[in-house]
């Protein structure tokens, strides 16, 4: 049929649009990021992110209460220590930042899903996500350091742990170290292709990880590469990946898509500090509607194939559903 027995408008009507749609953004889509800092007594609102603060750790169990009470029930949390080496032993010290929180959590909210950040930038002193010799990062030697920070986590009531350091080997490090300590449910989510991107910024003033030297494009994936994210993927899926991340999330929808449609496995994609920031000031500036906007952001990365989406909208977007 061509017009005008086929007229396209006549599924567009209001009443009918929402039987139509092909895409539907969930609170169960969301998983929200949580800063919890172990140097400050009283929440903090972070400069470069309008909205979004970081926490001491005794406020954070409530701050997830209000979040599950919009219907959001996954978390990834984010730790800044109050003491920081070479090695960043306080990632996986059991009295550590992220152990207490999740400790705390756990015991208010059973059925919470708990997500870990597991990565050395935030611990070290050089900013890094790797053991550094000189200025080189050095992948191996770093592993087991990653496996021993799951392990930590692990024990400490995470569901999830999310390596982010895009080490060779980090995958299956982990697993390995997880499953030789009997948590063998605890799930894997990798920062399977994470590129060396800009959108950054605001997230290294949140969480104190702004490198001491050069930058992170000797791990991270180059903005240009499309064919080099299936690879990761692929080689993080063999050594145990249980979902597979995209990061970041809004200009690098068509590597999500790819993912998507080449594995068919568990997609998140992280919609970034950057990109939320964005959002933020031109809100501030009256020049778009913020919510309105961050909906229709959301609503493109499910659209392109991501099955979870960790996102700074996380708790106004619940609100909008």
């Amino acid at each position: 049929m061509e017009f005008p027995a086929l007229r396209m408008r006549r599924l567009r009507r209001d009443r009918l649009r929402p039987l139509l749609r092909e895409s539907r953004l969930s609170t169960d889509d969301l998983i929200m990021p949580v800063f919890v800092d172990e140097n400050i007594s009283s929440p903090k609102e972070i400069p470069s992110m309008p909205g979004y603060f970081r926490f001491p750790i005794h406020d954070v169990a409530d701050e997830v209460g209000k979040a599950m009470e919009l219907g959001i029930r996954a978390f990834i949390f984010f730790g800044i220590p109050s003491h920081k080496d070479d090695v960043g032993s306080s990632a996986f010290d059991d009295d550590g930042v992220i152990q207490k929180t999740l400790r705390n959590v756990r015991k208010e909210h059973e059925d919470a899903v708990l997500i870990t950040d597991v990565c050395l930038c935030e611990y070290t002193t050089h900013g890094h996500c790797g053991i550094v010799k000189g200025k080189e990062v050095l992948n191996d030697p770093t592993l087991p350091i990653l496996g021993k920070i799951a392990v930590s986590h692990a024990k400490s009531g995470a569901d999830i742990v999310a390596p982010s350091g895009m080490m060779d080997g980090m995958v299956k490090a982990i697993r390995s170290a997880l499953d030789e300590n009997g948590f063998e449910s605890v799930a894997i989510m990798s920062y399977s292709a994470k590129y060396a991107s800009s959108f950054y910024g605001p997230f290294r003033e949140a969480a104190e990880s702004e490198y001491a030297f050069g930058d992170r494009k000797s791990y991270q994936m180059d903005i240009h590469n499309g064919s080099e994210a299936l690879r990761e993927v692929k080689l993080d899926l063999k050594e145990g990946a249980d979902i597979v991340m995209v990061k970041p999330a809004l200009s690098y929808l068509d590597i999500i898509r790819r993912v998507k449609e080449a594995f068919n496995v568990p997609v998140a994609a992280y919609n970034v500090s950057g990109e939320y920031s964005m959002v933020k000031a031109a809100g501030r500036m009256g020049w778009l509607d913020e919510k309105e906007i961050a909906y229709e952001i959301l609503t493109s990365i499910k659209r392109a194939g991501a099955d979870l989406i960790i996102t700074y909208h996380a708790k106004e977007i619940a609100e909008v559903l």
